[in-house]
């Protein structure tokens, strides 16, 4: 067995897992098999055992699937997959059943596979450490718990207890595991896990699983239960509601939930193995674990970080603009510790900056979940300023002013010079190149961007423009500093509109140009829900201001105009135009723009559209309205990519996602073009392109990039 070791002794059993050449134990093939082999020795050598101890030989107990394995897996596979499911379960069930006591002992996170493997113990003992997480985060990877954690979970907690940790993909500690009945035991380092387990065997010597017992009841009742029945005769509806039936995995996860819960173990056993082989070859699943687990280990690892360059942790960091911007800044850096200085134009303005981290934070303090010396301390450490003087020291300025290139060029000469020694400064902006607005800097080396996205508090992307001066050191300390925050961090190429706000662009101006053609509004906004985005096209344009939009349609124009050339505004770009200058609705902020904000009322589409856009005989496919908005951001994506504004897959598939709300389930922008199949995309964005302009061609330099970085597994 090359995965794992098995060592019997004065009549314990003890299978260590330890996965070779891997720093995680993972239910890769050879580990099944190896699995099959230990148990089929396990029953051999029965007479002789008087328990068994689960152990791992690494620093965390078990990390679950072979995700690399599941990236290969196709549709054809899954009747093959089922019965390796099912070979797994027998495994489990035949150490669960053998009549001797078994003890997980688990010295670090168990996460998925690995909690359910954890889940076969009769008897669970873990290290009490707040940092293990245990727990099936399945569903967050488009996948179901479907080695025995749903049919096990919904039996120990009961169908609602088990929901927040099945279908919300709920993390707990050892502590918390042991409040909720899910661990038995807590020793203090991972030394006295196994005389724990051996107490446990010499006082238990026939222990079983609570289903196994003929007494057992699940927790609360089965669905038969009044009450129970009540939740899940909404509960589909409800869930429907939140995934628009774009997410399968959540609707297989209630589904096995309830329909194990009305059979014996076993044969839940089995339906929650059918569930799993179906999902875990779909589309879905597959752009989902590419995505959120390897794209986004590839940014935490810092594949997008220059290497060789010493890692950084920031102390004080200043921040020019008390803004809502600003004012978000200082809370992510004081709440991670920074010492932060915040300038404005006046002690007061900057004043009212600091109290945006009271107001965020009182909450948390009026119900307990911090406490106000902690809040104090958090407050203390943001000074607010008019002075530039006290910027002193600061290893990093972050300007976040108002996008005019005069203004930041004025805060940038002033502020600069108050670095510390090897400092580096950063412009907040979302829309005006990096290299330009380095040309107020001394030093444009040391000069990047880094864009936040509103709110700070909540959203976790960050988005770092290297410049085309921007040397390495500043673009790694830019990485570094995001992590610090516990902010997810991109790395682009200086160009008009970087690449989130580019993209984001095309998707909002693809929802006016469909206004513009006689769709009615209301559908617009529902093609765009229905696709998965978040938020509508028109109420996103509203919520960030028409105004804006112009201001920057403008700004381009004059600096295409400057560079000698002609801007040709979008047919969305020139209706938005319209509403501005002809009609005076400017956005949310300014009282209304596609929507009326009635005081105390539910927001609801301008009346007038109907009247001033709609075409009685305008004619729409619903299909094809997602198709569009979709297509259009996946295409701009690919063009940042042949232009290196984007120099990697993973860098744009998070921020898609994180950034602009690219539908999770399509795995981000790129990961849609290759879950929907290269060949088909191409065709597709062809026909649309046929219809509705050059938005969606693909020319060959943009098709050549997409075939070149398609990930290979």
């Amino acid at each position: 067995m090359n995965t794992i070791r098995y060592e019997l002794a004065g009549g314990i059993l003890t299978l260590t897992f330890d996965e070779p050449g891997s720093a995680v134990n993972t239910m890769c093939q050879q580990w099944q098999q190896d699995l099959t082999e230990a148990v089929a020795q396990v029953v051999r050598d029965k007479e002789q055992i008087r328990g068994i101890v689960l152990a791992s030989a690494k620093s965390t107990f078990f990390a679950g699937a072979d995700l690399k394995g599941t990236m290969r897996l196709q549709p054809g596979d899954a009747p093959r997959l089922f019965a390796e499911i099912e070979q797994t379960k027998k495994n489990f069930r035949l150490l669960e059943t053998l009549g001797k006591p078994v003890v997980s002992c688990i010295n670090g996170a168990a996460l998925g596979g690995g909690w359910e493997v954890a889940l076969v113990g009769h008897y669970r003992v873990a290290v009490d450490d707040p940092k293990i997480q245990l727990g099936l985060p399945e569903l967050t990877l488009g996948l179901i718990p479907g080695a025995s954690g749903i049919t096990k979970m919904t039996r120990l907690l009961g169908l609602m207890g088990a929901q927040p940790y099945i279908l919300e993909s709920r993390l707990f500690n050892p502590r918390e595991a042991l409040e909720l009945g899910l661990v038995h035991e807590l020793v203090a380092d991972a030394a006295k896990l196994r005389a724990a387990a051996l107490a446990f065997i010499a006082a238990n010597p026939t222990a079983q699983q609570p289903w196994d017992d003929k007494n057992y009841k699940i927790p609360g009742g089965t669905p038969s239960n009044p009450k129970i029945a009540g939740m899940l005769t909404v509960a589909p509806a409800v869930l429907k509601a939140k995934t628009r039936g774009l997410y399968p995995a959540a609707e297989y996860a209630l589904d096995a939930m309830a329909e194990g819960a009305l059979v014996d173990f076993d044969t839940a056993l089995r339906i929650e193995s059918r569930y799993l082989a179906k999902l875990v070859v779909s589309t879905v699943a597959k752009n989902m674990i590419n995505t959120f687990f390897f794209d986004m280990n590839a940014i935490k690892s810092g594949q997008s970080r220059p290497k060789d360059v010493p890692r950084y942790k920031p102390q004080r960091v200043g921040v020019l603009g008390a803004g809502m911007m600003g004012a978000g800044i200082a809370y992510a850096q004081a709440s991670r510790g920074i010492a932060t200085v915040l300038k404005d134009v006046s002690v007061d303005k900057a004043s009212q900056g600091k109290a945006y981290s009271a107001k965020i934070t009182q909450p948390r303090v009026d119900k307990g979940r911090m406490s106000p010396h902690d809040q104090q301390a958090l407050l203390a450490r943001i000074t607010p300023t008019d002075k530039a003087a006290d910027l002193a020291g600061c290893e990093l300025i972050i300007e976040a002013v108002f996008e005019n290139r005069e203004l930041k060029a004025k805060v940038t000469q002033e502020a600069e010079q108050q670095l510390a020694r090897g400092g580096f400064f950063a412009s907040n902006t979302s829309t005006l190149p990096i290299t330009g607005l380095a040309q107020a800097s001394s030093r444009p080396e040391k000069f990047i961007g880094i864009h936040f996205f509103s709110p700070v508090d909540k959203m976790k992307l960050v988005e770092i423009i290297r410049g085309k001066a921007t040397d390495d050191e500043t673009v790694a300390r830019a990485f570094d500093y995001v992590q610090a925050l516990g902010k997810i961090p991109i790395v682009v190429h200086d160009a008009r509109g970087f690449y989130t706000s580019r993209t984001f662009g095309t998707y909002v101006m693809e929802g006016a140009a469909m206004l513009g053609e006689g769709i009615p509004a209301p559908v617009v906004e529902n093609a765009a829900l229905q696709a998965g985005m978040p938020v509508g096209p028109l109420a996103v344009l509203d919520e960030t201001a028409l105004s804006l939009a112009v201001h920057v349609i403008d700004q381009t124009r004059a600096d295409v105009r400057a560079e000698g050339g002609t801007y040709i505004a979008t047919p969305g770009e020139l209706l938005v135009e319209r509403m501005v200058k002809q009609y005076d609705r400017n956005g949310r902020a300014a009282g209304g723009g596609f929507y009326d904000y009635p005081e105390g009322q539910k927001k609801m589409l301008w009346p007038q559209l109907k009247v001033l856009f709609e075409k009685p005989g305008a004619s729409w496919d619903m299909q094809e309205l997602k198709d569009r908005l979709l297509y259009r951001q996946a295409i701009e994506t690919a063009r940042c990519l042949a232009e290196g504004v984007l120099t990697s897959v993973h860098d744009a598939n998070i921020g898609s996602i994180f950034g602009i709300g690219y539908p999770a389930w399509t795995g981000g922008a790129l990961q849609f073009i290759y879950g929907t199949g290269i060949d088909a995309f191409f065709h597709r964005a062809e026909m649309l392109a046929a219809r509705f302009g050059p938005g969606f061609a693909l020319m060959p330099p943009v098709k050549e990039a997409i075939r070149r970085h398609q990930p290979v597994y």
